[in-house]
């Protein structure tokens, strides 16, 4: 049986504060108060006064504000991000069946017409947030994609979102954050047609807001704080495997990260070096990881890669890294995972930054029953069918007798003036 040699004093389940008054509150008064009002929001919670609309000039400024450095490092991550989602999007075909002689069914694959999507810009600054959604987005053929980031007062959307954004194909960029942009790209404010979609993070009031408007438009899921399990057996690197929980517990006070392992040597080595680790950091990264680390990270050792197997897809992380002998019998075995990272030559930050799969993921155990997002996120897999008058006779006599069965004589008689027009003079056993 497993043993915790360090369990979490806190579920982060239990730190998220409830905000669905407050964000209903503010939907409700930008739904009556339209554009005025998300003007409002801005000026109050973000000090903005500029425009809304990132302008064409104001692109091509931030691009010339960039290094070349910088600039070929988002355009790498571009190129990587871009190539793994054209691979998805092969995977995603239209295709058809007979069924019967005479009946064909089939499915297409339609984008949606417009996607919205979100890049946190609070304490850092998500560059590679940019690149995930929009890139991902315009590769699933979405007609018009809008960007939105919460502007810094006086100077706007930091200048390197702005130029991954444009870079990435954001139709529109708006300099607006939280429940405002939210709002605004659902309801279509600022010119901007509908969103069909809303994709990725943000704070709980934006993850909020996503929640309540669910129906309305879609999302990509509902995200909690960010979590990273590490598998490891006792020839991983234990610097390696403490700077990936550090690394991971940075984000926020609320992160979990979880070690889980088959050697007590290695759990102890990883265990002392961690609070080291942690005060090297710059203080405000420190003091997240820190909290983090003191109140929710787990350390549990296990019998065997078999019992590890069982606790982590218990756990269902977000981010899976396996720091262990053998990894395609990991890849074999693991079911319950947001995105799965194979031996020490990879790392959670890779994935988050630059090496191709997409970093907006399922947290809080939601990868027990989806993916993170995708081409095929952005796309409607719809059904459609045609059927000669022959193939449609047993369908018919079927579909009436099902339907009198359960008590539908409306949805019988379409079949039955079917089978009279198709095939005067014949009797049927239609049920009734």
């Amino acid at each position: 049986m497993a043993e915790y040699l360090k369990q979490a004093a806190r579920k982060a389940a239990s730190e998220q504060r409830d905000v669905t008054a407050q964000v209903r509150a503010l939907l409700a008064e930008i739904a009556a108060g339209g554009e005025a009002a998300a003007q409002a929001m801005a000026r109050r919670f973000d000090g903005w006064e500029g425009e809304v609309v990132v302008s064409p000039a104001a692109r091509a400024a931030a691009a010339d504000l960039l290094p070349a450095q910088i600039k070929a490092d988002i355009g790498f991550a571009h190129d990587n991000i871009r190539r793994f989602a054209q691979a998805q999007r092969a995977t995603i075909r239209d295709t058809q069946v007979e069924i019967l002689p005479g009946l064909v069914a089939g499915q297409k694959q339609i984008p949606v017409r417009a996607a919205g999507c979100y890049v946190p810009g609070g304490r850092y600054a998500h560059v590679a947030s940019a690149i995930m959604t929009v890139t991902t987005a315009r590769v699933a053929g979405v007609g018009h994609v809008t960007a939105c980031s919460p502007p810094h007062p006086g100077s706007g959307i930091p200048p390197a979102i702005i130029y991954a954004m444009d870079l990435c194909g954001a139709d529109v960029i708006l300099n607006m954050g939280g429940v405002q942009a939210v709002a605004a790209m659902a309801q279509g404010l600022f010119g901007l047609p509908r969103a069909d979609i809303l994709v990725g993070p943000g704070n709980q009031y934006v993850a909020e807001a996503k929640r309540i408007l669910f129906g309305q438009v879609g999302i990509d899921m509902v995200a909690g704080p960010t979590d990273l399990l590490v598998l490891a057996d006792g020839d991983a690197d234990a610097a390696l495997v403490a700077a990936d929980l550090v690394g991971q517990a940075e984000h926020g006070y609320n992160s979990p990260v979880w070690l889980v392992t088959d050697s007590r040597v290695l759990a102890r080595d990883v265990m002392d070096r961690v609070p080291g680790l942690i005060e090297s950091l710059p203080p405000v990264n420190a003091d997240s990881a820190r909290a983090a680390w003191r109140d929710h990270a787990e350390v549990v050792l296990c019998a065997g890669r078999e019992e590890m197997v069982r606790v982590s897809d218990d756990y269902a992380p977000e981010h899976l890294h396996v720091q262990c002998a053998d990894p395609d019998w990991w890849l074999d075995r693991l079911t319950a995972y947001g995105s799965l990272f194979l031996g020490e030559e990879t790392t959670v930050a890779f994935g988050d930054k630059a090496s191709g799969p997409n970093h907006v993921l399922p947290t809080s155990g939601a990868a027990r029953y989806t993916g993170g997002l995708s081409v095929g996120k952005f796309m409607k897999t719809v059904t459609w069918q045609r059927s000669t008058r022959a193939a449609a006779r047993p369908v018919a006599e079927a579909t009436a007798r099902i339907s009198r069965l359960e008590g539908m004589e409306g949805h019988a008689r379409t079949a039955d003036i079917r089978l009279a027009k198709y095939f005067p003079g014949e009797t049927f056993d239609l049920g009734g």
